[in-house]
């Protein structure tokens, strides 16, 4: 369906995603309008690893969106509100499986867990569509973590309380504060299906809808913006080379940035790719049925790296290399 305003032409899809960036520069507006939050949430942004003038209020208050402390955590058979295409992301550490559902952390972007002795903070950005979860031990000290409200490159950042200062989800590094400069260790999570997780790991845990708050989980509160090709906050490059909301894996080796597009490992008849980045052999294997890739290195360990959007890899990593299948 085409609508015609004026001389130009805008198609269905392109309208639903105007009117979806309207409503949220209204919802901006009005949180702006009535005090509810400070242009940096109160954080310290100055000499930030980043440029100020980049850094984005992206509407709520700090813990506006709130995360989760101390989750309530039941079992697989137990989570029939799941549909078997309801994407989750999945951790194995210590022996402990678990499923985070995607449903769940739009509304809360943060889950501050523990897997026995080790603490860790699992984080989604429904902007950039990324998933990726740390160790929560920095420094010498199990730190927790909440919402800033704050984005960079569309990019969330999340803030540890116990000094403020404020974490790039993606860079994977403190940008502000007193830890600036400071990294956090990522932990390989799968990004798939609920089917797909439960079948490789039959007796998961899994986050319970019980979080103490009252929200639909049963919707998206971004309805459309997958599809669309809008991109609702300024980012710092951008590329026109695959849509907007292509997924991708993208990998850092080395110094090396690697991305795969699905479209392009879908091109293959075989679900394993083969490669070399940094000198070093690398499987990727992808899975078209459940929408999901991994990467093991020539031991057959997996390697940590993030499912994302598209725009949202290559607005950290511009001088990314790109795997393509002619």
């Amino acid at each position: 369906m085409m609508l015609k305003i004026g001389r130009q032409r805008l198609s269905f899809g392109s309208f639903i995603g105007a009117m979806f960036l309207l409503a949220i520069i209204f919802l901006l507006v009005t949180v702006w309008s009535l005090g509810f939050a400070s242009p940096a949430n109160g954080f310290d942004v100055t000499d930030a690893l980043v440029p100020e003038s980049e850094i984005f209020h992206g509407g709520p208050p700090r813990d506006g969106i709130p995360a989760l402390d101390e989750p309530k955590l039941i079992a697989a058979d137990k989570a029939s509100f799941l549909n078997p295409d309801d994407r989750v992301l999945g951790l194995y550490h210590n022996g402990i499986a678990r499923a985070y559902p995607i449903l769940i952390l739009n509304y809360h972007e943060i889950v501050n867990d523990k897997f026995g002795k080790d603490a860790v903070v699992v984080s989604f950005c429904p902007l950039c569509g990324t998933g990726m979860v740390f160790s929560s031990a920095i420094d010498g000290v199990n730190r927790q973590f909440g919402v800033s409200g704050l984005l960079y490159n569309s990019d969330m950042l999340l803030y540890d309380r116990e000094s403020e200062s404020l974490w790039s989800q993606i860079m994977m590094q403190a940008i502000s504060g007193p830890l600036k400069g400071l990294t956090l260790e990522p932990l390989a999570v799968a990004h798939t299906s609920w089917q797909d997780w439960k079948s490789k790991h039959p007796n998961t845990q899994v986050l319970s809808r019980d979080t103490g708050y009252s929200r639909d989980y049963s919707r998206s509160p971004y309805p459309g913006y997958e599809q669309s090709k809008m991109v609702m906050f300024p980012v710092s490059n951008m590329s026109a080379r695959y849509h907007p909301k292509e997924w991708v894996l993208g990998l850092q080796i080395g110094n090396i940035f690697k991305v795969y597009p699905f479209s392009e490992l879908a091109k293959s008849r075989s679900s394993k790719i083969t490669d070399v980045v940094a000198g070093q052999s690398i499987t990727v294997i992808f899975d078209s049925k459940h929408r999901t890739a991994t990467a093991l290195d020539a031991n057959q360990k997996e390697i940590p790296g993030v499912i994302s959007f598209w725009f949202a890899w290559v607005a950290f990593h511009p001088e990314t290399e790109i795997y393509t299948r002619k």
